[in-house]
């Protein structure tokens, strides 16, 4: 694949996860979101939005290095297993605020932290870069399912 036809491609998922999870998240803040009980370890909202979007150009790095590699099944493997865990990344935003269901979040937080292992182990056996590029991720998920499951408990 050609560098523009992959950066296309890679950019594409990511950005079209990203506006969902805008979508979804942006008009439920306020009044929703701020009226949950939260652990005193809930970070202020104004972290995650640069916290996101240093994530996802680093998903889109990782997966743009992954569309240049070798054709292959391990490639192909790691393919599908990025677009499985990015669309969990979106429907998380879509059950957790859009549903307003810190339940259905957490359901859906759990099936990424496991897509996104999965990922990362797929990663490795084709690009180690591409794999450690989604570490912070898997890091950052990890711990946004702490508070998640923390909200729902305090809800």
């Amino acid at each position: 694949m050609g560098k523009i036809a992959a950066a296309l491609a890679a950019v594409a998922p990511v950005v079209a996860a990203a506006a969902v999870g805008n979508f979804a998240t942006l008009p439920n803040i306020t009044p929703w979101y701020e009226s949950l009980a939260k652990p005193p370890f809930n970070p202020p909202n104004a972290v995650f939005g640069p916290v996101w979007t240093l994530l996802y150009i680093l998903m889109a790095g990782a997966f743009f290095r992954i569309l240049r590699s070798p054709e292959g099944a391990a490639r192909r493997w790691a393919i599908m297993l990025f677009l499985v865990q990015i669309t969990l990344n979106a429907a998380w935003s879509v059950a957790f605020f859009g549903s307003h269901s810190p339940a259905a979040g957490l359901v859906v937080i759990l099936l990424l932290d496991t897509a996104i292992a999965a990922t990362i182990h797929a990663f490795l056996a084709v690009d180690r870069i591409a794999g450690g590029a989604l570490v912070p991720y898997l890091g950052w998920v990890a711990f946004a399912t702490l508070l998640n499951g923390s909200i729902w408990w305090l809800n």
